[in-house]
């Protein structure tokens, strides 16, 4: 939540940037911001007029990986959304102009609320507000070149083994069983749709027990929607279990077969191959696990809680295989 108020907060210039809204009327008089906490990746602020108040995103300092913080991405997309039913904050402004704040950025709505612990009634309305969203037809929201969904799953798996070998530093075998499996047995697309790329509780707001906003469509594109249902219920249903070395079902959540009848209720998409998809998450989410790891270990993460990140890989590793399994079963 949002932290406090500063004259000019990191990566942000409040007197060009007042000069800039001012000319596009969005801003009148001096202005006041704040950092908005919670996310890892682009930096978000809470910028007030007197007035008016309203969010401004932009990429990290420093950032080096632009296509990883594409502002004109999330931009377009939330746009594109906009009174589809999917609810996402309402966009203002894209400023491409680097010179501005030092880097590109955007304006849109500020959407009170937070991320609550999920419940029954809250996993069940994320879960329709995924499947609405792969309802939509690209094309008709003016998305028909958002991406490449044609061979989007092979080039996932091939995408996150690379970044295996990036960051490999120590022996992980069960790991390249797990790539070398989903490899041989990547499904069939039954349809390509607008994919979120992290959907999740956490990026979305939530007040009176009401989805407000789904947030953070920097990885978004077109491709599998399976692959985001996945993520979400290994997200919403997991939690890595270090003591046992495994990973195993959050007590308190709606079961995963129920959350994945409902979507497929919802879509009419089978999903009777989900413990594959299941098996691509967590090969992801082990990946990038691994990936911070080697990080801590070179001394390039900055603050704490990177010290027992590659503890996560392993249960992943071991989650994913099984979902793989009860397929083969």
């Amino acid at each position: 939540m949002p932290a406090h108020i500063e004259t000019s907060p990191p990566g942000l210039d409040l007197e060009r940037l007042k000069d800039h809204l001012g000319k596009h009327g969005l801003a009148e008089g001096p202005l006041a911001a704040e950092v908005i906490h919670g996310g890892k990746s682009n930096l978000t602020y809470l910028v007030r007029d007197g007035e008016h108040r309203f969010v401004v995103r932009r990429p990290p300092l420093g950032h080096v990986l632009a296509t990883a913080h594409d502002m004109g991405r999330e931009y377009r997309v939330m746009t594109a959304l906009r009174d589809t039913g999917v609810p996402v904050p309402r966009t203002y402004h894209l400023c491409d102009d680097p010179d501005v704040v030092g880097a590109p950025f955007y304006v849109m709505e500020y959407v009170e609320g937070g991320q609550p612990p999920a419940t029954p009634e809250i996993e069940a309305d994320l879960t329709d507000i995924l499947a609405r969203l792969h309802d939509l037809d690209p094309v008709a929201v003016g998305l028909a070149d958002f991406g490449r969904p044609e061979g989007f799953l092979e080039r996932q798996v091939k995408r996150w083994k690379r970044q295996l070998d990036a960051s490999r530093s120590r022996d992980l075998p069960d790991i390249d069983d797990l790539f070398a499996r989903l490899a041989a047995a990547v499904p069939v697309t039954q349809r390509h749709t607008i994919v979120h790329g992290d959907f999740k509780l956490g990026n979305t707001l939530i007040a009176d027990g009401e989805v407000r906003a789904v947030l953070d469509w920097e990885m978004s594109t077109l491709g599998d929607p399976l692959t985001d249902l996945a993520l979400f219920l290994l997200y919403a249903n997991f939690a890595t279990t270090l003591d046992t070395g495994r990973v195993s079902e959050t007590d308190g959540h709606t079961p995963i077969t129920e959350l994945a009848a409902r979507y497929a209720q919802g879509t009419g998409l089978d999903v009777s191959r989900l413990g594959w998809y299941i098996g691509l998450a967590c090969f992801k989410l082990a990946v990038i696990s691994e990936g911070i790891h080697f990080r801590y270990t070179q001394g390039l993460t900055v603050g704490a809680g990177f010290d027992d990140i590659g503890e996560h890989v392993a249960p992943l590793v071991t989650h994913g295989l099984h979902a793989l399994e009860s397929l083969e079963g």
